[in-house]
């Protein structure tokens, strides 16, 4: 296995890069860059902590699931894109903020949805994967847990002046129309769930 020697930070900003330097097996030193949004400190114990904490999640990604059968899917305009993208309703979860209802506050803000709620206000049918998966492993650390829930529209969407972000609901009948007539790019985690609904690849 690669060792890993030095952690050092290149550039600061919203999203961080850094250079891991590893000695390889046959000797070799193999300069490595990254980026995260973790500040140096923070970054390093995690990246050399060698999996032993309980892995947590950065963000989340929303599967909502309609009472007439749709998911609610959004468009929203991607700056590294330079486009309007397709996805699933996701946000940076805030520190300790539970994950169920980091993706209820995400709904309301992105699209004016949220979770389906008894008269007590706990969700109805709400679930959060086990673990928590990664955006791009070769390229950074951020981490993602799904929440599969079914929504309901409440209200007006409060998105942040600078995100531009519309809703849309697809049913389940015309995933493989638009699966085959888009041309928007497609969020990778938004893509599989579509495929595997419109397709289920081991039926």
């Amino acid at each position: 296995m690669p060792e890993l020697k030095t952690v050092e930070q290149v550039s600061d900003g919203w999203l961080k890069k850094y250079v891991l330097t590893y000695d390889l097996p046959d000797g070799r030193e193999l300069p490595y860059e990254v980026v995260s949004r973790k500040a140096l400190q923070r970054y390093e114990d995690e990246v050399r902590d060698s999996g032993t904490a309980e892995p947590s999640s950065d963000a989340v990604c929303v599967v909502g699931h309609t009472a007439d059968d749709a998911f609610l899917l959004i468009r929203e305009f991607r700056y590294p894109m330079n486009r309007m993208c397709v996805a699933f309703p996701a946000g940076l979860r805030e520190a300790d903020e539970d994950v169920v209802e980091c993706a209820a506050r995400e709904l309301r803000e992105e699209t004016g949805y949220d979770l389906v709620r008894d008269e007590n206000g706990r969700p109805v049918n709400a679930r959060a994967s086990l673990q928590p998966g990664y955006s791009s492993l070769g390229m950074g650390d951020e981490s993602i847990a799904m929440v599969f829930a079914e929504v309901e529209r409440v209200g007006e969407p409060r998105a942040e002046s600078t995100e531009f972000i519309e809703a849309f609901e697809l049913k389940r009948e015309d995933i493989p129309r638009f699966l085959a007539e888009n041309r928007d790019p497609l969020s990778i985690r938004c893509q599989l769930v579509l495929e595997m609904v419109a397709n289920p690849p081991f039926a």
